[in-house]
């Protein structure tokens, strides 16, 4: 990283590019353990990056890699260790600079890089492996992620694998080192570094249309107050009328209920044929078919038109959502309707 470009940006800046750099799945799972306040200041600065050019990125990137190369060789060899390999590597400034913001806050744990893997995909990886390798990796993750993993675990397994782990006390640093060597090759295929960069509100969009609602709906409500065209404009990006796939034929049903038939036609005159379909499907046979001749004789309709139908249903979805009486798949999760 040029010292220059490198002097202009701000923690929270970097942060924001990072975020940008690693993608909306890996974001928002981040978005989790940050606190409310952080959740916002990074929200507000994605939101409001338009464009990075690839040296600032890579410099980015650059500087996020060697602090965990830093956090990587004080976890094998303390911080004498990790500073003497990082000013071989970067020179002795840079390595005083890395080591300084790290040794703030410095709790380095072995099996970093599998706290970052899907638990079902780390699964797949060891399950076959021997209940005290099991045992040593989950013991190095956190409480939920062991939760899933030693619960997806065949039943008489379950038991040898928490027994291990309750008993483990310390464990050789090489053991542990060749581990973790072994099980990150096996990982390696599962890595895919994204680092093209989008930005703007469109990355900000699909973060907020991973995240829990309640944290969508808290970030949104701070930004009405805070910036409350930029909310607008996130919020008209958040759920499209395609998105209506989405729903599950019951939720489908619920929203239809509300929905003007004249505004039904007008919004299908300009879907594609999965979402006509999908709509058709959940009316009754004699409605689809009065639907359908209204699409057919009503002619060419204006695309303002359309989009105009298309957000009243869109705002019928939400609104029906906030009350609870569907909700959208967030996650992979199943939509229900109550």
């Amino acid at each position: 990283m040029a010292k220059g470009s490198e002097e202009r940006i701000t923690g929270l800046q970097k942060a924001a590019i990072l975020l940008i750099a690693l993608g909306p799945e890996k974001s928002s799972h981040i978005f989790k353990h940050l606190k409310e306040e952080e959740i916002e200041e990074l929200t507000l600065e994605i939101a409001n990056t338009r464009t990075i050019t690839p040296q600032v990125k890579d410099a980015v990137l650059d500087e996020f890699y060697q602090v965990c190369l830093a956090q990587q060789y004080i976890a094998e060899g303390g911080i004498n260790y990790a500073k003497e390999v990082l000013e071989k590597s970067f020179g002795a400034d840079r390595a005083r600079d890395v080591i300084g913001k790290l040794t703030a806050s410095l709790q380095v744990k072995p099996f970093e890089f599998v706290r970052k893997t899907d638990p079902s995909q780390l699964l797949n990886f060891i399950q076959d492996e021997h209940p005290q390798t099991i045992a040593l990796i989950l013991s190095y993750l956190s409480a939920a992620q062991s939760a899933l993993i030693i619960s997806a675990l065949p039943p008489d397994r379950q038991a040898d694998v928490a027994k291990r782990i309750a008993v483990m006390d310390r464990t050789s640093p090489d053991i542990i080192k060749e581990v973790e060597k072994v099980l990150e090759s096996k990982l390696a295929s599962l890595v895919n570094q994204d680092y093209t960069i989008i930005g703007g509100v469109d990355a900000v969009v699909e973060i907020l249309n991973t995240v829990d609602r309640g944290t969508e709906k808290h970030i949104m409500e701070t930004l009405e107050i805070e910036e409350p065209e930029l909310a607008d404009e996130i919020r008209k990006k958040m759920f499209v009328f395609e998105d209506i796939l989405l729903l599950d034929d019951r939720a489908i049903q619920r929203v239809l209920r509300d929905v003007d038939n004249s505004d039904l036609a007008i919004a299908l005159k300009g879907s594609n044929e999965e979402v006509q379909n999908a709509i058709f499907n959940n009316l009754s046979k004699r409605l689809a078919v009065m639907i359908k001749e209204d699409m057919e004789f009503m002619g060419p309709v204006r695309m303002k038109d359309v989009e105009e139908a298309q957000q009243k249903i869109v705002n019928i979805i939400r609104k029906l959502e906030d009350s609870a009486e569907i909700v959208i798949s967030r996650g992979g999760g199943d939509e229900i309707v109550v």
